[in-house]
């Protein structure tokens, strides 16, 4: 059985957020997707099984546990996907996903990924959360799965170095700290802590978009933006908030496939 591992938000080998792509053969238990996520050891694997319909069942796990939503695992499973010729090149795909039916389409050379939007509602700042960051946030809100916390500039975003041990305390999947870009040609800036999952801190995040993007609409009156995530490896996202739905926009690269030993 053949896994894939792709760079996702990124034209450039060892840029973005790296995932693997495992396309089942036959149905495999959660235990089993787990210990091949423990394995890979990256922030999340995706595991695809095909269905009558030409649709896939899709499923997200860290190597700590599954998770509900993951954008940059859905990206490289799409891009995988028409690489080899799974599906037809320029055909939308559909995932069935247990956050519902996701699709992905090619668009001017990047994918397009149609997800749901969470916009974040304002909320009182818990003082774990607080003193884990150790900076002045400006707003902070949630969404279905995270906090978001908007500081002062690009360089806070940067400069930022969480207490990573106090943030695993916060009930919450994860902590999206977010600013005005003062870099051109980008909007906002963002980095993405979830050491709860098993991640400290994630490379590039689609799933945060769907709650960044509603919130920076919220504050600019705007509908489309250019992001950067300020992690070490960093990458770029092209988000459009369309009502109820999001739509995220990334490049993939293909970096290692190798193939599983039965098990």
């Amino acid at each position: 059985m053949l896994i894939t591992q792709v760079d996702a938000f990124t034209d450039t080998p060892f840029g973005g957020n790296p995932a693997a792509v495992c396309l089942l053969q036959a149905p495999r238990d959660a235990g089993w997707m787990q210990s091949v996520a423990r394995e890979m050891n990256l922030s999340e694997t995706a595991f695809l099984e095909g269905r009558p319909d030409g649709a896939f069942d899709l499923r997200w796990f860290t190597p700590a546990v599954e998770v509900d939503l993951c954008g940059h695992a859905t990206l490289a499973a799409a891009h995988v996907l028409w690489e080899q010729g799974d599906a037809a090149p320029g055909n939308e795909i559909r995932f069935h996903t247990r956050s519902g039916l996701l699709t992905a389409r090619l668009r001017g050379g990047w994918v397009e990924l149609d997800f749901p939007s969470d916009p974040p509602r304002p909320v009182d700042p818990p003082g774990a959360l607080m003193e884990a960051l150790g900076v002045e946030c400006r707003h902070l809100a949630r969404g279905r799965f995270d906090y978001l916390a908007e500081v002062e500039s690009e360089e806070v975003v940067r400069a930022l170095t969480p207490d990573l041990h106090r943030l695993r305390a916060v009930e919450t999947r994860g902590v999206i700290v977010t600013a005005a870009s003062s870099t051109p040609g980008y909007d906002f800036v963002s980095r993405f802590f979830a050491p709860a999952t098993g991640v400290d801190e994630d490379p590039v995040t689609g799933s945060a978009h769907c709650c960044l993007g509603p919130y920076w609409r919220m504050r600019t009156g705007r509908e489309h933006f250019t992001a950067y995530q300020a992690s070490a490896r960093g990458g770029v996202v092209r988000v459009e908030v369309r009502g109820e739905r999001v739509r995220l926009l990334g490049q993939a690269v293909t970096v290692l496939r190798a193939e599983l030993s039965p098990s």
